[in-house]
């Protein structure tokens, strides 16, 4: 089954690209996935494979020598990879956001002929790092505060010096932490009185004095992102480390929502790879088990008659979303993207939960994907920036107050 439902409606870029993905995936990286998943260990053979294809600059713009494609190609490529490793797809999503942050939404926004030229130049180099030399960038979030659910300024601080920036802060579930040749990190310049407009979007080296990564990784799921904590203490950047010029980030985030869904493909891909397994056992096709079929159990068939209709619910708000990601979306388009990526995270879960169900004792065993699937599954509602708690409260909100409204006081 494709990923996108049929083909047909894709441009040809798109069936190549997603092409590609799903035979990387079926190829090399399911195959290597439940040894990253037992390991907790980054997945850097599944890079270089990312590398060799050519994917690693998927959303480079085609005048920088990428391949150009827009978020509805690229969403689509995601699923495809969190179909094989979920781990794979939510790391490689990080590293993606930054050329689309830079790229086409930054080509968007509003900037004065100054800025332009300076963005210009600064992400050419960058772009060259990518296309020409294969780097990895990342983009480590979460601050353990209100700034990565939007409501206030970010606690990692900028302060301008000559020639760049000096750069303090921490961040917590960082993914590619110690893999990543540079970390796009989000942080607030330091000045008195700076609030969110003041963010700055900043990719710091690696292997720059003050960079370190510490603790453990032993999640119960995408133990493959190998999160760990970034810590920046005193750490010098360029002025051409920035991937947006200043404040551009907080237009970019206003102006840009689906940007924030972006973790969701992998979950896309993870429902699929439930409903797809759950066929193959019960039609007795996987690989190395017995071939005893357990497909004429009418509560076999009614389960997966379930499974297939969520699975379907989900791929329609998936493709919709896909096709509606533009700059200023109406409210309408916005609030069907918090029940998009809401429904995403849940069902996949749902799904892989029923999927267990249905397949029985055996799906329990490490040997098998399923369990694995249920716990990257899990993952999906916690993570930030839009949890599923927040895409409820945001949801339910924006459709009952316009901008701006107030309640009276209740005396």
């Amino acid at each position: 089954m494709h990923i996108a439902g049929s083909p047909a409606s894709l441009t040809p870029q798109q069936r190549e690209l997603v092409d590609l993905a799903a035979t990387l995936g079926r190829d090399k990286f399911a195959p290597r996935a439940a040894r990253h998943d037992s390991e907790a260990c980054f997945p850097f053979d599944n890079y270089a494979d990312l590398r060799d294809a050519g994917l690693l600059k998927i959303c480079v713009p085609a005048a920088y020598g990428g391949l150009g494609a827009d978020f509805a190609t690229y969403v689509m490529v995601a699923a495809e990879i969190g179909r094989h490793c979920g781990s794979t797809a939510l790391s490689y999503n990080m590293h993606v956001c930054s050329c689309m942050w830079s790229g086409f939404i930054a080509d968007a926004l509003d900037m004065t002929p100054e800025q332009r030229a300076d963005h210009e130049a600064h992400r050419r180099e960058h772009y060259r790092n990518i296309v020409e030399h294969g780097k990895v960038y990342s983009q480590p979030f979460s601050e353990g505060g209100a700034a990565a659910a939007g409501k206030a300024p970010w606690g990692t601080l900028a302060a301008k010096v000559d020639g760049g920036y000096v750069v303090n802060g921490k961040k917590i579930f960082a993914s590619l932490a110690g893999a990543a040749d540079y970390y796009g990190v989000l942080c607030t310049v330091d000045k008195p009185g700076a609030t969110q407009r003041d963010s700055l979007y900043l990719a710091v080296p690696a292997d720059a004095a003050g960079v370190s990564v510490v603790g453990d990784w032993d999640p119960l799921g995408m133990r493959g992102t190998v999160s760990r904590t970034l810590l920046l203490k005193d750490v010098f950047v360029p002025d051409s480390a920035r991937l947006m010029p200043e404040g551009l980030y907080f237009q970019a985030a206003q102006r840009f929502p689906h940007m924030f869904a972006t973790l969701s493909p992998t979950y896309m891909g993870i429902a699929q790879a439930a409903y797809d397994f759950t066929v193959q056992y019960l039609r007795a096709e996987v690989p190395g088990m017995p071939p005893v079929k357990r497909r004429m159990y009418p509560t076999k068939q009614i389960a997966v008659a379930d499974m297939r209709i969520k699975l379907e619910q989900t791929r329609a708000l998936f493709l919709q979303n896909a096709r509606d990601a533009r700059v200023d979306p109406d409210k309408d388009t916005r609030m069907r993207l918090y029940a998009a990526h809401y429904t995403i995270m849940e069902n996949a879960n749902a799904l892989a939960a029923l999927a267990i169900r249905t397949c029985g004792g055996q799906s329990m065993l490490k040997s098998l994907p399923l369990e694995r699937l249920y716990r990257d599954s899990r993952c999906g509602s916690l993570m930030l920036p839009w949890t599923a708690e927040l895409c409820v409260d945001r949801l339910g909100r924006e459709c009952l107050y316009e901008a701006g409204e107030r309640d009276e006081a209740i005396e």
